[in-house]
């Protein structure tokens, strides 16, 4: 039973199971108000849906609950991406969390931070207060590439793993977003002002000299960039190779490529890169949510 409240349990029951009895109506109206009617009893839901569809033979109507139970988890996402972008420091790793669920619904936090927690005391003991930002960052690269053995590729959509954060942990292979966004935490727990920036065409990272107050508008005159930072493997780059870049690119630089990118702004980009892993004509659906969970954290 869903509720506690045994007279309306049972109602409730009733009414689950009347509207469950509709779910082969072929009106497709029909499934549409019977789809609302379900998804508004939330995740509560999910088991009596996996129930039904355990004992449900037509494929059809499998492939109807298989949809019902997506929507359920997907308004659910919705409200926790909601909820994360207005937090006061929306924290990048949950973000990139959150952004699997999309995939993985029943994905377990826990095991991801226990993976980087462990990943972070380990460089922790390696560092200290007499090493310079380069030495720190070497450091740093011989624990996540080396002992902790990441890999990373450039991004291709053909490998949509590569943008799920439990996955890339559990293979060590991401893309540089993925493996921005470890290397960016890692950077975060362990009090280095390392950030995203948006340098056309490439998700790379910035050793600032200071940190970044992201509460209030942010002028890139008022920070200097030390160096730059690959997280395909590490690689680390002079500001004179990324005007280099620039120009063979044929890019004018401007001062907003140099700016710090807020977390908010580091998912809503993974949400958006990731929806285009979804190009086929039955996965457009699943295009338009990632493109919809995206716009739920513009500024």
């Amino acid at each position: 039973m869903i509720t506690t409240d045994h007279n309306n349990g049972m109602n409730e029951n009733r009414e689950i199971n009347a509207l469950f009895h509709l779910l082969d109506d072929p009106d497709v109206e029909v499934f549409d108000t019977v789809a609302n009617k379900i998804l508004l009893y939330g995740k509560e839901i999910i088991p009596n849906l996996e129930n039904l569809w355990e004992n449900t033979i037509d494929e059809a109507i499998q492939e109807r609950i298989e949809l019902l139970i997506h929507r359920v988890h997907y308004q659910d996402l919705q409200s926790a991406l909601r909820g994360w972008g207005r937090s006061e420091m929306p924290d990048l790793l949950q973000g990139a969390i959150l952004t699997a669920k999309y995939q993985f619904p029943d994905l377990l936090d826990n095991q991801i931070l226990t993976e980087i927690d462990r990943i972070k005391r380990n460089i922790w003991l390696e560092l200290n207060n007499y090493l310079t930002p380069l030495e720190q960052i070497n450091v740093l690269n011989s624990m996540i590439y080396n002992y902790f053995g990441l890999k990373g590729e450039e991004v291709s959509y053909q490998r949509r793993n590569q943008f799920f954060i439990n996955q890339v942990i559990e293979s060590k292979k991401g893309n540089p977003v993925t493996n921005g966004i470890i290397y960016q935490t890692l950077c975060a727990m362990l009090d280095l002002p390392v950030y995203a920036v948006k340098i056309p065409r490439q998700f790379i990272l910035a050793y600032f000299d200071s940190f970044i107050d992201f509460s209030g508008p942010i002028d890139p005159s008022d920070y200097r960039i030390l160096f730059f930072i690959d997280p395909i493997q590490g690689q680390i780059y002079t500001q004179q190779d990324v005007d280099t870049y620039l120009r063979r690119v044929s890019v004018p630089p401007v001062p907003s490529y140099f700016k710090p990118q807020s977390n908010k702004q580091i998912i809503q980009f993974l949400l958006e890169e990731l929806s285009k892993c979804f190009q086929d004509e039955k996965d457009s659906y699943k295009q338009n949510e990632l493109i919809n969970l995206a716009s739920i954290l513009e500024d």
